[in-house]
C-alpha cells in the first residue's frame, strides 16, 4: 500500500525545520549507505548524531503520535529515528531497495523495515525534479507532496529519487516496524478501520458497527506481533 499522510507537520513546524536545516552542516549521504545503495546515492545528509537531527527527529516522532491516519495505516511497533536529507544540483538516488534490518543507533537493538516513509519539508514549487518514484505491480508512481505531508510505502518496494535540476529538496526519512508484518494484511486492516469510522459517523447506534469493530480487533489479534 502506497499512502499519503497529509499535515503530519504544521506550517509552523515546517518553518522550524527549514530554519534549522538551512543552518545545518550537511555531509555526503553515501556515508550511511549500504554497499549496493552507495553506488547510486548522490545526496547530502545530516549525521544521525547531529543535535539538529535529533531535535527535529523528536519533533517528527511526537507529530506521528498525533496522526490517526499514520497509526491506522502503519500500526507501528518501532520507528527508526528520523534522518534528514537534501538534494540539489542534479543530485539523485538511483533505483534501490531499503535494508530489511536496521540497527537502532546507540543500542544493541534492531528494527525490521516493513514500511518506508518520506516526510517532505519543501513545497513542490521550491525545486524541479526530485520526485520519489515507487515501483509496484501496477507500475511506477511518482510522489512529490506539499511541505508537511508524508508518503508511506512498503520497504520492500524498488524506489528512487529523480534528479533535482534546480532548487533544493529537503525531507525527513525513516522506517517503521509494524505490528503486522504482511502488507496485504495491513492494507485490509486499514481499509476496514476507515470503513468502520465512516459507518460509526453515519450510523453510530447501528449494531453492525460493533460487529465490524469486533472483526477488526480479532483480525489484528491474529496477525499482530508485539
Amino acid at each position: 500500500m502506497l499512502l499519503t499522510v497529509p499535515d503530519v507537520l504544521s506550517p509552523g513546524q515546517v518553518a522550524i525545520c527549514r530554519s534549522a536545516l538551512d543552518a545545518a552542516e550537511w555531509t555526503d549521504g553515501r556515508r550511511t549507505a549500504g554497499h549496493q545503495s552507495a553506488r547510486v546515492k548522490y545526496n547530502e545528509q545530516l549525521s544521525g548524531g547531529d543535535p539538529v537531527a535529533q531535535q527535529l527527529g523528536d519533533m517528527v516522532l511526537r507529530a506521528l503520535e498525533q496522526s490517526p491516519r499514520f497509526i491506522s495505516a502503519a500500526l507501528p511497533l518501532k520507528v527508526f529515528p528520523p534522518l534528514f536529507n537534501r538534494y540539489a544540483d542534479g543530485q539523485t538516488f538511483g533505483t534501490h531497495f531499503d535494508n530489511a534490518i536496521l540497527q537502532l543507533p546507540g543500542t544493541p537493538h534492531r528494527l525490521r523495515g516493513d514500511l518506508s516513509a518520506t516526510l517532505f519539508l519543501g513545497d513542490p514549487g521550491d525545486y524541479d525534479g526530485g520526485e520519489l518514484v515507487v515501483e509496484d505491480t501496477y507500475g511506477a508512481h511518482a510522489v512529490k507532496l506539499p511541505a508537511g505531508h508524508m508518503v508511506l510505502y512498503p520497504a520492500s518496494s524498488l524506489h528512487r529519487v529523480n534528479p533535482v535540476t534546480s532548487g533544493a529538496r529537503l525531507a525527513a526519512f525513516f522506517w517503521i516496524q509494524s505490528m503486522v508484518r504482511d502488507d496485504a494484511h495491513r492494507t485490509l486492516l486499514y481499509d476496514l478501520d476507515v470503513a468502520i469510522q465512516h459507518a460509526a459517523a453515519d450510523l453510530p447506534d447501528h449494531p453492525a458497527v460493533m460487529q465490524l469493530t469486533g472483526v477488526y480487533h480479532n483480525l489484528l489479534r491474529g496477525w499482530a506481533e508485539t
